[in-house]
């Protein structure tokens, strides 16, 4: 289950039950820390936490942040500085060396455009972006998350009417960079914080093959909160009973698959059905009709370098741009033997490549770990 997942039925949950809840974000990061702008938990009036905004060393204090923002009803932002050694409360010499910002928005159940209700907006509409509305001076009142921008190009919730043009041209930039945007408006002398949260839909993994090996690949994809889709043409194999309930399991011939699944940019494939005739031709419907970055195919490279050599006589087009997306023989070099060891190859691959990275060793790297693109305010004065 993905994050946000678990926070949407944590507070669907308290609704039911109408025990209070705060909702705290992290809208943004200078320097260091676990967590990047858009993490997120939940807090109920007993101190239930689900979700997380750092790797532990944060959410004590944030705890009892939360649950003075939900006694006064009101907003808050507070900043963490982990490199502040002289800090009581997380100076302890952790190292991280960043400076986080963390609002807090108590939640009103009655209230139709509440922070997490725009959530399960901006989540049910796959791409989209939400708007957050903050003030680094702490004596201003924090607006908090407003609105959110659909995959058509509409906002929706409580939005500024003179801010409205300017948070659509800028929702639609973080769309195209694919990338959360900071933005510092003035309007009338005024300064308006807003985090711009881009939300992209799950990945979905379609594994063509549903051997056993396939079963340990969809159960570790499963703990990524990836959405799995299995497809094979035995009906033996192909059974529900045989995968989490999570899982979409589909019998179909090689040529049907497509019609099965509507494929963008976030849906990737692992060929491992181990029958070399099936995975061909499923290959050969993912080369020419498909937008998928992402073609895994399980075996040795002789495998895949008849399947070039036997495409070749086809009227199939070929072309560099096409072979780039599959990945023959699958996986990062882990030295994998097991079927565990082989998934865990397969998705940090996976990984690496929709991130577009080289999936290298991090200790080689230079310069942060995290990518600091759109990490700056950009100021937008209007008129």
């Amino acid at each position: 289950m993905r994050e946000l997942d678990a926070i949407l039925f944590a507070y669907d949950s308290a609704k039911k039950e109408r025990r209070s809840v705060v909702l705290a974000t992290v809208i943004h990061v200078e320097g260091s820390s676990y967590r990047r702008a858009g993490a997120r938990m939940l807090v109920d009036e007993f101190g239930s936490i689900t979700g997380a905004i750092s790797g532990g060393c944060l959410e004590g204090d944030a705890l009892r942040k939360a649950l003075h923002a939900l006694h006064q009803n009101q907003n808050r932002v507070i900043t963490y500085d982990t490199g502040d050694e002289e800090d009581a409360v997380i100076g302890a010499q952790l190292g991280c060396n960043g400076i986080i910002q963390v609002l807090f928005e108590p939640i009103n159940f009655n209230n139709v455009n509440n922070p997490i209700e725009i959530l399960k907006h901006a989540q049910a509409h796959g791409q989209s972006v939400v708007a957050t509305f903050f003030h680094l001076d702490k004596t201003e009142k924090q607006i908090g998350t407003t609105c959110w921008m659909e995959e058509r190009g509409n906002l929706n919730g409580l939005v500024n009417k003179e801010l409205y043009n300017q948070l659509l041209e800028d929702s639609a930039i973080a769309v195209s960079q694919k990338s959360s945007l900071f933005r510092e408006y003035i309007l009338k002398s005024q300064k308006h914080y807003v985090f711009l949260d881009l939300f992209l839909p799950p990945l979905k993994l379609v594994l063509v093959g549903a051997g056993n090996d396939a079963q340990i690949l969809a159960q570790m994809a499963g703990f990524l909160g990836w959405d799995i889709v299995v497809i094979d043409g035995r009906h033996t194999h192909a059974k529900e009973d045989r995968f989490a309930d999570s899982c979409q399991v589909i019998v179909s011939k090689p040529e049907e698959i497509l019609k099965n699944i509507k494929v963008d940019e976030r849906v990737v494939f692992v060929l491992m059905t181990h029958n070399y005739n099936y995975d061909l031709a499923v290959l050969k419907h993912l080369i020419e009709e498909t937008d998928s970055k992402y073609i895994g195919i399980l075996g040795p490279r002789k495998k895949y370098d008849r399947m070039l050599q036997e495409m070749n006589k086809e009227p199939i087009e070929l072309s560099e741009e096409k072979l780039a997306k599959v990945y023959a023989p699958v996986g990062l070099e882990l030295g994998a033997e097991t079927p565990a060891e082989i998934a865990l190859a397969i998705l940090a691959e996976i990984q690496a490549v929709i991130r577009g990275t080289q999936g290298s060793f991090l200790k080689k790297k230079e310069g942060p770990i995290h990518q600091k693109k759109n990490n700056d305010f950009k100021q937008v004065i209007i008129d």
